[in-house]
């Protein structure tokens, strides 16, 4: 290990907005699924105020690649810096830092430095990693220069909301129709295609046809990453419609006395820039915002309507 060959790499970006609010975005990992295109999700498994462990899903080229990382949150210098307890192959170790400069009351410069090496030092090994890095590094950072664009309007661009369903059946047949999802064309009404890639037992890669509330027909693609033993399923859109930027969400299914609960959660960015165009002249974000809210609440609740039938014809079969 110590004569591995480091490997080092340094970006940076400046952004329209106060250090302390990049900062924020920075330190917040578990949102960084709805403000990092390359970031599925992130589990936070250990917080103490300035240091935490996160287990992280980023898509990495045509594949999706978890590791757990150790940070370091220092607002007072405002840096973060983590290192990557279990790498994900083909490397041996990897770490870093975020650093915020402020450049006045609105503007800062963000910087991403990666320290890494590969086992046995393949040149196409590191030609990989370092191409992955170049590329996921500099989607946070132009990713980070957008928000900042909007950071006075974030407030009314994300949304956050759920609904839930109560069923007296138990719980593995709620959840064993949530995860076979490439059985959902012939069990939900709105579903019209699906395609279904599961390389890793519970990350699944999907594309799906489906109709919306309106009758229109749109396409999206996910990455699901599913937890059989809690009985949930995270995903992310990693195609979404016009109106959105992000679209992230959860499936969970609660024990609930004789019964269960189950709960479709929701959290999307609005694509500022696509309202007016989509839902026509004059429409503001709150608008947009309820209009999605509906949506997806009406396609969320089917799901779980379907899930709670299924679970309920399951015992009956019984």
């Amino acid at each position: 290990m110590s004569d591995a060959r480091v490997h080092r790499t340094v970006h940076e970006v400046i952004t329209a907005a106060p250090a302390g609010v990049m900062y924020g975005l920075i330190a917040d990992a578990t949102r960084w699924p709805l403000f990092f295109q390359p970031c599925v999700h992130v589990e936070q498994l250990d917080f103490d105020g300035s240091r935490e462990r996160l287990h992280m899903w980023v898509t990495a080229g045509e594949t999706v690649k978890s590791w757990v990382t150790s940070r370091h949150l220092d607002v007072e210098r405002l840096r973060v810096e983590f290192t990557h307890d279990l790498p994900a192959a083909p490397t041996r170790s990897m770490s870093g830092v975020w650093t915020v400069v402020p450049l006045g009351e609105y503007a800062s410069k963000v910087t991403l430095e990666h320290a890494f090496t590969v086992a046995g030092d393949v040149p196409a090994d590191v030609a990989w990693v370092k191409r992955v890095t170049l590329e996921n590094s500099r989607a946070q950072l132009d990713r980070l220069a957008e928000l900042a664009e909007h950071w006075t309007r974030l407030d009314d661009l994300v949304w956050s909301f759920e609904d839930t369903v109560r069923v007296e059946a138990p719980g593995d047949p709620v959840f064993d129709f949530l995860y076979r999802v490439r059985d959902w064309p012939a069990g939900l009404p709105h579903v019209n295609r699906l395609d279904l890639v599961e390389d890793e037992p519970g990350v699944q890669v999907m594309s799906m046809g489906s109709l919306s509330i309106d009758g229109g027909a749109h396409g999206t693609e996910s990455v699901r990453i599913c937890f059989p033993g809690a009985q949930r399923i995270c995903y992310k859109q990693t195609r979404t419609s016009p109106l959105l930027t992000a679209h992230t969400g959860e499936w969970t299914v609660e024990p609930d006395g004789a019964g269960v609960i189950l709960t479709a959660r929701h959290h999307v960015m609005l694509c500022e820039e696509n309202i007016e165009s989509v839902l026509g002249e004059g429409t503001d974000a709150v608008a947009a915002g309820r209009h999605v809210r509906e949506a997806m609440g009406q396609a969320g609740l089917s799901v779980l309507r379907h899930a709670a039938q299924y679970a309920i014809d399951s015992v009956r079969v019984l």
